[in-house]
């Protein structure tokens, strides 16, 4: 067995080529590798526990949409998360009604049944598109309004899916504490993520740990502390992770840089594993009995649903047509819809594989029809931004004590006023240093005398209180730029 999940993942791992090539997203060919490993395709691999598969995909989430939280920027989350969050409550309610009448009315499913397809696969899912928009070059505003909304729209749409599988078993509580229930779950969420994320980096500031991995022991118990407290409260722990991993992500502690690709690493296991093993959980022979159904359902959600979801849920907000046009297509299902259908099942509904199979057919219908032709849409929109040329070597500032000076990454553009100057000839603040400079791949030991070029990749050590200064001369009126802390 070990050796069989061990060339699952190697297979995996050297997809993604295939993937890039094909234009296809990841969670695609994870899916289908791990339907071929199963007990349906080579028979490989046999699983088919739902309820394990259930609790494994929770511990994966928590990891994702705590990096997913980690890597927001402040500034950013500042402008998507009111947006966002209506998308993420109102939207998932709007989705879920106009997706179960439509669904009702052109399937001719019961409408109890017809509701809960659509509470299942209402929320757009964290794993798919943190995993989607990490490569691209997305409008920040954009792309930041998506992925706040997936990592928040899980406590409504499991709501709803419980409230509805409650209804059809006849064990619905009063309606007024449902309502009760769900403001608990979003604002005490809220709050414990608060908590956790603004003292977790004091706690790292004070532990002194003589070893650095501890510091990444330390942070994955900070990533379940905070979904285990909401857990225990019996409040929203998705939500919480995700504001625990923003805090931490937006403030300075000892050993940062390390904990970030740390982190990096762990939520692509994460994504990788996850679709893996809900691909061995599905029998390809039984999907495909219903892929006429699969096929209305996903349209219906994809041109009718979402688009409604999100022009209603942002009505007060400042976005663009072909901004509110890009948020319907990015609507990407993926491993909460799939997660959540299981719940009818285990819950003892009967025909609960028929729930399953329809939402995995109708979240691969989404993954590889939005999922490929996102670029597409947002070059069709004006939405794409300029892509920074990435550098094949990395410098790393990793330090077990709490410094003053941050180490920065800077592209240098060919209308930039650096081009053609000599590095002694730049009013850099005192103590800022530039330690390294990328050119044409090649690692090159500035002196004085070094002449900045275009395409230039700038490595500069400056203190926290020079930071803004030095921002500030190199993003002039004339070029507007700036740099990235390689922190984030």
């Amino acid at each position: 067995m070990i050796l069989l999940l061990a060339l699952l993942l190697l297979l995996a791992t050297f997809s993604t080529k295939l993937a890039d090539r094909l234009g296809i997203p990841g969670m695609i060919v994870f899916l289908v590798l791990g339907m071929i490993f199963g007990s349906d395709g080579l028979n490989l691999i046999y699983f088919d526990n739902p309820v394990l598969a259930q609790k494994v995909a929770t511990a994966f989430l928590i990891i994702i949409l705590f990096e997913g939280g980690f890597n927001t920027k402040k500034e950013l989350l500042k402008v998507a998360f009111k947006p966002a969050f209506s998308l993420a409550t109102v939207g998932i309610i709007i989705t879920a009604a106009s997706a179960g009448i439509l669904f009702h009315l052109v399937i001719g499913l019961s409408l109890e049944s017809s509701i809960l397809i659509g509470a299942i696969i209402s929320s757009t899912d964290a794993a798919a598109v943190f995993a989607l928009f990490r490569n691209k070059s997305i409008q920040p505003k954009t792309a930041a309004t998506l992925e706040i909304e997936s990592a928040s729209n899980d406590p409504m749409a499991i709501i709803l899916t419980i409230l509805i599988i409650d209804y059809m078993l006849g064990t619905l509580s009063n309606p007024f504490l449902f309502l009760l229930n769900l403001a608990w779950q979003i604002t005490a969420g809220l709050a414990i993520g608060y908590l956790i994320g603004k003292l977790s980096p004091h706690l790292f500031n004070r532990a002194r740990l003589d070893n650095g991995g501890f510091y990444y022991v330390l942070i994955l118990g900070v990533c379940f502390l905070s979904f285990g407290l909401a857990d225990q409260l019996k409040t929203n722990g998705f939500l919480a992770v995700y504001i625990a991993g923003f805090y931490v992500g937006n403030a300075e502690f000892v050993y940062k840089q390390g904990i970030s690709r740390f982190l990096e690493g762990l939520s692509t296991f994460s994504n990788v594993w996850l679709f893996l093993m809900l691909g061995l959980l599905v029998f390809p022979s039984e999907i495909l009995t219903f892929w006429k159904q699969g096929v209305v359902v996903a349209l219906i959600l994809i041109l009718v649903a979402r688009p409604l979801a999100v022009f209603l849920s942002t009505l007060f907000w400042d976005y663009s047509l072909k901004e509110r046009v890009f948020l319907c297509w990015g609507g990407i299902r993926g491993a909460v819809p799939i997660v959540l259908a299981t719940y009818p099942a285990a819950a003892g509904l009967p025909e609960g594989n028929y729930y399953f199979n329809i939402v995995f057919f109708v979240v691969l219908i989404s993954a590889l029809v939005q999922g490929s032709t996102i670029d597409f849409f947002a070059g069709k929109l004006d939405l794409l931004v300029k892509k920074k040329r990435t550098s094949p070597h990395s410098l790393e500032l990793i330090s077990l004590e709490q410094t003053r000076a941050e180490l920065l990454e800077y592209y240098v553009e060919k209308d930039s006023y650096l081009v053609d100057k000599q590095l002694q000839d730049l009013p850099l603040p005192k103590d800022s240093l530039i330690i390294a400079i990328v050119r044409k791949d090649d690692i090159i030991t500035p002196r004085g005398d070094t002449t900045i070029r275009n395409k230039d990749i700038l490595f500069l050590l400056v203190g926290y209180e020079d930071k803004h200064e030095l921002l500030e001369l190199f993003d002039s009126e004339a070029t507007r730029h700036s740099a990235e802390s390689i922190y984030h």
